[in-house]
């Protein structure tokens, strides 16, 4: 079928040339009786038509242009709601480079690329020990479940849809991220994880009014937490990272995922901390939502946010079950007790320093362990038919050992915290150009998206020139046959975008290698300092009566 269907394009090839040649011909016996001069003119322009009508190429038109690049990589349902939203990312562009170039001045530059940080996945999984640790159980709950859901929501749909980030140039890209710029755009996780903590602090605030020493104290508690939800959402936007459509639909996802915890949040507790052993249902799920994660279209870490998310999870709900039916509570908001007066101020720090030591030292010890242990087991498996079907992750069979310096980008090592400060600098956050596999296709396709319009602008007046061609032989490049003029145009389109793709994914930073034991290791990791924070400490707490 396809020898047959090349024989089909290849013999159109032909036909279409036999007919530009004939008509080629039947314009040079009409051009006789013109001037020599033009008939001369008249040659040498088609001539160079005829040299840009190049054989059919089958390595090239099959569909390596970039402009075929998410058609070929997606199933066609994907694909086709990716080209229903993409026009409107294409349309905010201009306006958000506008709105960019207006507001920008260092201090801005300063303050969205530092707040960027109070945003991330990173930042909350360092703060939610502490709500556990300090008798806010059901806080910590609640925050688990709108972020974790909310990273692997956001991150479900930006490998669904594989919907770059606002083209750049014309924009400049503000951050101090490695991985942010080579994950998609659509939807912006950063809003949904900082509206959906909003919704939460707003309701903790209400609830807990009547604590507050004075008025003032409890509005200033509010202003703080609306400032924190503008600072992110408008930094997103102020920071080149996100367009409006990415925002709104992060602002939903975190919406949609407070109404669930606030409605059935207690429902969602007393399930947790029951005797049943329901509770460990969890993680079959967990490995489900996994399993199902969309496969993207370029090297994306978005899938491995998800993961370490999706451990915390599963770690988080089995250590509360543990722990609750091995020193059962009487409220489900404060599972590890705490008494500020009976702690006091060395207490407080005790508990800080034992879960951090524990946390710290468990992390890279497990990780290590595993890095070393799964690879045979995987070579195994693998002989067995059994391996991890994710495309940009280098099967066990491929490697012999994995770095011991591997980088995460999922959680902060602690060497990197001074970092932030070294990077404050506009020289070092500002960038502008392609950062990813994703920005160098839309930007060849965007390019291609304007060329498009312009040849669109130019059919009447193409038209037009060809009810007047002929008149004297002479034949003006913006006057050529519709047919040959397009034909042309596309073939030059070919070798530019071609040329234009290799040269941009040069200058892109090339991902490092992932390997497939990384999956399993963060699971177990991420399970593993949730149960660490909900169960071992608060084991520790109760033993030393802190």
């Amino acid at each position: 079928m396809a020898d047959e269907s090349s024989d089909l394009v290849a013999s159109s090839r032909a036909s279409s040339t036999s007919t530009v040649t004939s008509s080629t011909t039947n314009s040079s016996v009409t051009t006789k009786t013109s001037p020599e001069p033009n008939s001369s003119r008249s040659s040498s322009i088609r001539s160079f038509i005829n040299s840009y009508q190049k054989p059919f190429n089958k390595e090239r038109d099959a569909g390596n242009r970039p402009l075929d690049h998410y058609k070929n990589r997606l199933p066609p349902f994907r694909n086709r709601w990716r080209n229903a939203i993409l026009p409107i990312i294409r349309w905010e562009t201009p306006i958000l480079a506008a709105i960019q170039r207006k507001l920008r001045n260092p201090f801005f530059d300063i303050y969205f690329a530092l707040s960027a940080n109070l945003g991330t996945h990173n930042f909350y999984v360092l703060m939610l020990p502490i709500s556990f640790w300090y008798g806010h159980s059901g806080f910590g709950r609640s925050l688990v479940f709108v972020l974790a859901f909310g990273v692997y929501l956001t991150n479900f749909l930006k490998d669904l849809l594989c919907l770059p980030r606002p083209l750049s140039p014309p924009l400049h890209r503000l951050t101090m991220s490695g991985s942010a710029a080579l994950e998609y755009g659509f939807p912006s996780t950063h809003t949904a994880n900082s509206v959906s903590v909003f919704m939460i602090i707003v309701y903790a605030l209400f609830d807990s009014k009547d604590s507050f020493r004075s008025p003032t104290t409890y509005h200033l508690a509010h202003f703080f937490n609306i400032l924190y939800v503008a600072t992110i959402v408008m930094g997103r936007v102020y920071c080149g990272m996100h367009g409006f459509l990415d925002v709104i639909g992060g602002a939903i996802i975190g919406i949609f995922l407070w109404l669930i915890r606030h409605i059935y949040g207690p429902a969602m507790d007393a399930f947790i901390i029951s005797s049943s052993y329901k509770a460990l249902w969890i993680v079959p799920f967990v490995l489900f939502l996994v399993r199902v994660h969309p496969e993207p279209a370029d090297d994306c870490p978005c899938f491995d946010d998800g993961v370490a998310f999706m451990g915390v999870v599963a770690g988080t709900v089995v250590g509360e079950w543990h722990f609750t039916n091995t020193f059962p509570v009487t409220s489900t908001s404060n599972t590890i007790p705490f008494e500020i007066t009976q702690a006091g101020l060395f207490g407080i720090f005790l508990r800080f320093f034992i879960g951090s030591l524990l946390i710290s030292v468990w992390k890279p010890v497990i990780k290590r362990a595993l890095h070393e242990a799964l690879p045979p087991l995987f070579r195994y498996l693998e002989k067995g038919g059994v391996s991890m079907p994710r495309k940009f992750f280098m099967p066990a069979s491929q490697y012999e050992d994995i770095p011991s310096s591997l980088p995460d980008s999922n959680l902060f090592e602690p060497e990197n915290i001074t970092s932030i400060f070294k990077k404050v600098g506009r020289s070092r956050g500002d960038s502008v150009g392609p950062q990813s596999q994703a920005d160098v296709y839309e930007s060849i396709a965007y390019r291609e998206y304007q060329k498009q319009k312009e040849i669109n602008h130019r059919k009447p007046a193409a038209a037009h020139c060809e009810d007047n061609h002929g008149e004297g032989g002479l034949t003006s490049s913006s006057c050529l046959p519709t047919s040959q003029y397009y034909r042309c145009c596309d073939d030059a389109v070919i070798d530019d975008d071609e040329a234009t793709k290799d040269k941009l994914m040069s200058q892109i930073p090339t991902p490092r290698v992932r390997y497939d034991v990384e999956v399993v290791t963060k699971l177990i990791v991420y399970a593993g300092i949730a149960l660490i924070a909900v169960d071992l400490c608060g084991v520790i707490f109760v033993t030393l009566g802190i």
